[in-house]
């Protein structure tokens, strides 16, 4: 058994190459193989999102606070809010972020295939997200 206490881990910055405006990463867990899930919370400020992006095994997202958009390839942007769960299937081309005005926190929840959790692809553009 391990307990990991809440505030043991540091919190990191979204990387500017997968990130647009201000996120803060905040690793929960990663546990050993073979375990393969990982989760983190992670907040988006104002106008900050991901760039697209996909997920070799899905994600689920869990909103925490705040109030967010998510969209995948061909559809619109979606608005999200605390107690909602979204899920992206396997390979699923999507972004997700915060409102323009609005902050907005989530758990983001994925496995690692053969070690990897995450496929980053182009950034989304202003017009995308205001789309």
């Amino acid at each position: 058994m391990e307990i990991r206490r809440a505030g043991s881990q540091p919190s990191g910055k979204g990387p500017a190459d997968y990130f647009t405006g201000s996120v803060r990463i905040d690793p929960l867990f990663q546990p050993p193989d073979p375990a393969r899930v990982r989760g983190a919370s992670v907040t988006f400020e104002p106008g900050a999102r991901t760039a697209w992006h996909t997920h070799p095994l899905g994600q689920t997202l869990i909103v925490t606070a705040g109030r967010g958009w998510v969209r995948r390839e061909g559809g619109p942007a979606e608005e999200i809010r605390p107690g909602d769960v979204v899920w992206f299937s396997p390979g699923e081309k999507h972004w997700h972020g915060a409102t323009p005005t609005t902050a907005m926190t989530h758990i983001a929840i994925q496995e690692a295939l053969d070690g990897k959790v995450v496929d980053w692809m182009e950034k989304v553009s202003d017009a995308q997200y205001q789309a």
